[in-house]
């Protein structure tokens, strides 16, 4: 189902998946108003937005402000008309392990990483209802089922995510609502995060391998925004495959993600000392709310930041193909095809076995 112009709105648009999902949605000649923090990702978004074919509206705005959330979406109505899809994607994050984070930096990922899905849902249901009609999108991860190490804070919200948008599609169901809301589990994707999130690790804050380019969960995304019937997508090989092992084997997937968790989360070769151990001070200073490199408190590409792009630094790593998201997508077609394939083998075999007799 293609549908051209409708209006969508993009939380965490100004940089990676965020801003890859605003330019594929331009591209079907959909109004896309972006939502964050920053300016310059912000600005340069839209030009990609406009470049792609839609028309952009900006909105600064902290997903972790309720009322400003509510300010925002109102903005988008008085400007575009309505809101067709809701794109639930900002999110903040520290990696440490979980003792040597503070309260107030848990606090400040719950905030934004879940409460700003929530805010961002409600603000898009007091639009959505009345009309009864409209699709919320819940970018997920594999993390909303499996946490790992380093990510106590992200996992945590991710997996406050999942139940929450479980409860709100059983409500919806129940009153037999037109509005839909689905999630997307995201695999690790290049994106800028990593150069900009709070990290008190003594290895440079990276993806675990695979890593997927930002436009493959872009697909996604638009995709299930036109399909959202489907609880569900799964995006990325690794993702179906950590979800299955978390499954079936859970306690083993704990002892496999303890010993390979941490080294596979860090870029070794940028340890600052020949000890192995960072110096502190400057993420000490992130961590502060008067701002610093990190994102947590003040945007990456704020008043004195720059335009980080959909991209982060692994490009050379990344693949901007997902075999697993065409057959996510398409389970009809698979499960005929394997049902034809299995009747086609037991019908070989069958002729093979007469021609023995």
């Amino acid at each position: 189902m293609r549908t051209r112009g409708r209006t969508v709105v993009v939380t965490g648009a100004s940089a990676g998946v965020g801003r890859a999902a605003a330019v594929a949605f331009a591209a079907r000649g959909d109004r896309v108003a972006l939502l964050a923090r920053g300016r310059a990702g912000l600005a340069a978004a839209a030009d990609d937005v406009r470049l792609a074919g839609g028309e952009a509206l900006v909105v600064s705005v902290d997903m972790a402000d309720a009322e400003a959330v509510e300010d925002a979406a109102q903005q988008v109505v008085d400007v575009f008309g309505r809101i067709d899809v809701w794109v639930n994607n900002a999110f903040s994050g520290v990696f440490a392990p979980f003792a040597e984070i503070t309260p107030d930096e848990f606090r400040r990922v719950t905030e934004v990483t879940y409460l700003g899905y929530v805010f961002g849902t409600r603000a898009a249901l007091r639009h959505m209802l009345p009309q009864d009609r409209g699709t919320i999108v819940q970018v997920g991860s594999a993390l909303a089922y499996r946490g790992v190490p380093l990510q106590s804070a992200y996992c945590g919200a991710k997996h406050a995510v999942q139940g929450f948008n479980e409860s709100l599609r059983c409500e919806l169901l129940h009153a037999r609502s037109g509005v839909r809301t689905t999630m997307v589990q995201l695999p690790a994707v290049n994106t800028p995060q990593f150069d900009w999130v709070l990290s008190r690790m003594p290895g440079r804050a990276r993806p675990v391998a695979p890593v997927y380019q930002p436009e493959v969960a872009a697909r996604a995304v638009v995709h299930a925004a036109g399909h959202a019937r489907r609880r569900e997508y799964w995006v990325g090989a690794s993702t179906a495959a950590t979800m299955i092992a978390n499954a079936v084997v859970p306690g083993l997937l704990d002892r496999y993600l303890a010993r390979t968790g941490f080294d596979s989360q860090q870029d070794r070769q940028d340890q600052v000392d020949r000890h192995g151990r960072r110096d502190h001070r400057e993420d000490e200073a992130s961590s502060r709310r008067d701002g610093g490199p990190g994102n947590l408190w003040s945007p990456g590409d704020g008043p004195h930041g720059h335009d980080h792009g959909a991209h982060g630094r692994f490009d050379a790593e990344s693949t901007a193909t997902s075999p697993q998201q065409w057959a996510s997508r398409n389970r009809g077609r698979v499960g005929a095809g394997l049902l034809a394939a299995g009747l086609g083998a037991a019908v070989t075999a069958g002729v093979r076995g007469r021609a023995r007799g």
